[in-house]
C-alpha cells in the first residue's frame, strides 16, 4: 500500500515541482530584460556581438547603426538560451535581431532596414536626443555648398 502511495503521489508532486521551477527561472530573465531596456536610450539584442555578429540579420543592424553613428547598448543571445527565449517573450516578436529605443520594441532587421531607408530612423533617434551621423553629414555638406 506505501509503495503505490508514493507511485501515485511522487509523479504528481515533481511535475509540480518542475513547473513552479520554471516559472520562478524566467520572472528574472523578464525582469533583467525589463531593466536593460529601461536603463539605455537604445538597445540591440542580436546574435554574436557588434565586432564580430554571428548571422547576417545582425550584421545589418550593427551596420545600419555604424552608419547613423548609434551609440548602443548590445546583447549576444547565443551566449544565454534564457535570454534567447526571454526576449522573444519579452516582445512577442520571434526572429532575432530585436532592437529597442527609448525602452520600446521597434523590431528587427526588416523594420531597421525600412526606417534607415526612409529616414525615420534619423526622425526616432531625435526623439531620444541622438543626432544621427547621417544628418550631420548632410548638415556639413549643405553649409559647404552655401559657401
Amino acid at each position: 500500500m506505501n509503495s503505490l502511495l508514493r507511485r501515485s503521489i511522487f509523479p504528481i508532486y515533481n511535475n509540480s515541482l518542475k513547473l513552479t521551477c520554471r516559472s520562478f527561472a524566467e520572472v528574472p530573465v523578464k525582469e533583467k530584460i525589463d531593466e536593460i531596456v529601461k536603463k539605455n536610450k537604445v538597445v540591440v539584442f542580436m546574435k554574436g556581438v557588434p565586432e564580430a555578429p554571428r548571422c547576417g540579420f545582425s550584421n545589418a543592424v550593427v551596420q545600419i547603426m555604424r552608419m547613423h553613428a548609434v551609440p548602443y547598448d548590445s546583447h549576444d543571445v547565443l551566449s544565454d538560451e534564457n535570454l534567447r527565449q526571454g526576449i522573444k517573450d519579452y516582445s512577442n516578436w520571434p526572429t532575432i535581431p530585436q532592437v529597442f529605443i527609448n525602452g520600446e520594441f521597434v523590431g528587427g532587421c526588416d523594420i531597421m532596414l525600412q526606417m534607415h531607408q526612409s529616414g525615420e530612423l534619423i526622425e526616432e533617434l531625435k526623439k531620444v536626443g541622438i543626432k544621427s551621423a547621417l544628418l550631420t553629414a548632410e548638415e556639413s555638406k549643405k553649409k559647404e555648398e552655401n559657401k
